[in-house]
């Protein structure tokens, strides 16, 4: 977070200046807050934001907006029946295969070892290569193809918990998609007042289950069909891999330029979106810059019909997952 806050000042100085005002929101997760002092430590001493420590605001109705959504709660997060299709693959062909080559590696029986603590396996493998760099000795369990069988699992698991699975998980982050563009509307309208913009930069630190969802929300990485326990081999080009679109230290980036000197045809204010310090196509132009007002008019359904409230009302009938979502 130290290092993202260092690369992103050197790529926007203008909004890193000094005296710049800085508005740090959090979760009230630990991790999350730790990981949003680091943020600032990053900047370091020079920029000035109105003493050393900035005011962080705990915001779990926009950071962990998942919590208070009965809808996804219960029908999603604490239903076992939706997460049907991680279950099915636990127990298919790809991972039956995986559990017998490890089980033979541990010299163990196969009805010792199950896809969860074949998975624990694999994570502290990942683990440990992710954060000290150490190859751990479980990495020698898994082969190559065994590691895209446990991604895929993983994948299957954010899939229909936080992706495309059910509607209930990307529509139950609009009330963050209209909180930044709260943010922007303002910003926009401050400039052309020729006022301060009061917020110039906004950050926000959540999870990755605040991310993916509202990257789902806005139509990203979306395949042309959905992950299904049994269609892992049609879905080995799939756009949907969760590693890569929410990473450690993922983030998520909206631009607002106020363009001078534009031609009569051009709008002054533009946008560009950043995903994990790379620039993401916009949906509706395939361009990675945008004027703001297409942005808001191609999301303009979202922005103005997504009512959280109504959105994470449970159904007053008692449904099954499937008919609800």
């Amino acid at each position: 977070m130290e290092q993202l806050a260092r690369r992103l000042a050197a790529r926007f100085p203008a909004l890193f200046a000094a005296r710049r005002r800085l508005a740090l929101a959090s979760s009230s997760k630990h991790r999350c807050l730790q990981s949003g002092a680091a943020f600032r430590r990053g900047l370091g001493p020079t920029l000035d934001f109105g003493g050393d420590e900035v005011e962080v605001e705990v915001n779990d109705s926009l950071m962990r907006f998942f919590d208070h959504c009965a809808k996804f709660v219960a029908l999603v997060e604490e239903n076992d029946a939706a997460m049907c299709q991680v279950n099915a693959f636990k127990v298919g062909p790809e991972m039956k295969k995986v559990l017998e080559k490890v089980a033979s590696a541990l010299c163990l029986p196969v009805e010792e070892l199950n896809a969860d603590l074949v998975q624990v396996a694999f994570l502290t493998c990942s683990y440990e290569l992710a954060i000290k760099n150490v190859t751990s000795p479980w990495c020698s369990l898994f082969s190559e193809e065994d590691a895209k069988v446990l991604e895929y699992l993983n994948d299957l698991k954010q899939y229909w918990k936080r992706g495309y699975g059910y509607d209930i998980n990307s529509r139950s982050s609009c009330v963050l998609f209209q909180d930044i563009f709260q943010h922007l509307d303002k910003a926009v309208e401050e400039s052309k007042s020729s006022k301060p913009i009061s917020s110039p930069l906004i950050v926000q630190v959540g999870h990755a289950e605040t991310l993916q969802p509202l990257l789902a929300l806005m139509g990203y990485f979306k395949d042309d069909e959905p992950l299904l326990a049994t269609n892992y081999a049609r879905q080995a080009q799939r756009k949907f891999r969760s590693g890569r679109i929410v990473p450690y230290a993922a983030n998520l980036v909206f631009v607002l330029y106020h363009c001078d000197h534009v031609n009569a045809s051009q709008e002054e204010y533009q946008v560009q979106l950043l995903l994990n310090e790379k620039l993401l196509s916009f949906h509706h132009s395939n361009q990675t810059t945008s004027t703001y007002t297409d942005l808001r008019d191609y999301y303009k359904d979202i922005l103005e019909n997504c009512h959280f409230k109504e959105e994470c009302e449970l159904p007053k009938v008692n449904v099954t997952a499937v008919d609800e979502l």
